[in-house]
């Protein structure tokens, strides 16, 4: 054998990835035992009507969803793929 194994490398053992279900579950049943759900809409729109810009946006995002980005990919000119090599219609 070649000892790759024994080279260390990028160990992703336990925390690659999503983290699991449980302890999200775990995370928002913390949040409940602290403040009630509604006392913490009701504080969200009271800032919002304030004119709190913040507020108003997370307001909106959890109303209506964030914004989707449209990109236009169209090109309007045929662009080489290696602008520094010479072509053969420059060499006329």
């Amino acid at each position: 054998m070649d000892g790759r194994k024994n080279n260390g490398g990028h160990s992703t053992k336990g925390s690659a990835g999503r983290p699991p279900k449980i302890d999200e579950i775990k995370l928002i049943e913390q949040m409940d035992a602290i403040a009630v759900p509604s006392t913490i809409w009701k504080a969200l729109h009271d800032k919002a009507s304030e004119g709190d810009t913040q507020a108003i946006k997370t307001w909106l995002s959890y109303r209506y969803g964030m914004p989707k980005q449209a990109l236009d990919i169209k090109t309007t000119t045929e662009q080489p793929l290696f602008p520094d090599v010479p072509t053969n219609d420059s060499n006329k």
